[in-house]
């Protein structure tokens, strides 16, 4: 927990202390000629609304995502309790039901686990869960169960498809062209600014370089919030997911 909090902070001051170490380097060869004017203060200030914009939009998607983990943990929940309700079908049929809920399960614990999500595999394992529910249908289970099952699988298989969607596209590519250009630019224009301390400059290098890197490196990772043992700041918490390994083992 501690290293999540801290990591990106850390990699922000890692950069921060290179352009510091840079800043001494201009300044002791009197390389510093861009003075300090509105343009200057105009640009930094655009470059920091500029990432808000592309954090609130990152935002979104990202306190959509934690609710994906409880959701999906609940239907397929939902589908292993509805297992109990047909006391009057073969053992052996609600047997390979439960079996495929929990092969379900695994496959999704596993894709987390792995930082991927092979749609073909979880496809798969859902088509075979839709075959019980036939079979069910066969052994006169009543309707309205039936209906209730397949809306569940319905929604599993919508938040399957949001989750490789979230996985695999980049919030607007091109706006975080225009913000890595932008950031840039402010830095090259900290480094090369005129100042009379050299300390002044350089606390200023490293606030406004912390905080904007800091919010750029953030946001890279709320993109993908399901980066699960990828060093990732930002992920979504899964436990819920994991803890129901052992509800459906018991």
């Amino acid at each position: 927990m501690l290293k999540r909090k801290w990591q990106l902070l850390i990699k922000s001051f890692c950069l921060v202390l290179i352009l510091i170490i840079a800043r001494v380097i201009i300044d002791y060869y009197n390389l510093d000629v861009i003075t300090i004017n509105s343009i200057t203060s105009a640009l930094v200030t655009g470059v920091i609304f500029t990432i808000a914009v592309i954090f609130t939009g990152t935002l979104t998607d990202y306190k959509e995502s934690e609710k994906i983990p409880s959701e999906l943990a609940a239907s397929i929940k939902s589908l292993y309790l509805d297992s109990y309700m047909f006391p009057t079908v073969k053992q052996e049929v609600i047997d390979q039901f439960k079996s495929h809920i929990r092969n379900l399960h695994k496959e999704v614990v596993s894709n987390f686990r792995l930082n991927t999500w092979d749609l073909t595999s979880l496809n798969d394992v859902t088509q075979e869960i839709n075959r019980d529910i036939s079979t069910l249908s066969l052994e006169n289970v009543a309707p309205p169960i039936l209906v209730k099952m397949r809306n569940e699988l319905t929604t599993i298989d919508r938040t399957f498809n949001r989750i490789k969607q979230i996985k695999d596209t980049d919030f607007i590519p091109a706006a975080y062209a225009i913000s890595e250009m932008a950031i840039t630019f402010v830095i090259l224009i900290l480094l090369f600014i005129k100042s009379d301390s050299l300390i002044e400059s350089v606390l200023l290098i490293a606030a406004i370089t912390a905080m904007i890197t800091g919010l750029f490196f953030l946001i890279k990772d709320m993109d993908d919030p399901f980066e699960i043992g990828v060093g990732s700041s930002a992920d979504v918490d899964l436990f819920l997911l994991f803890d129901l390994d052992q509800y459906l083992k018991d």
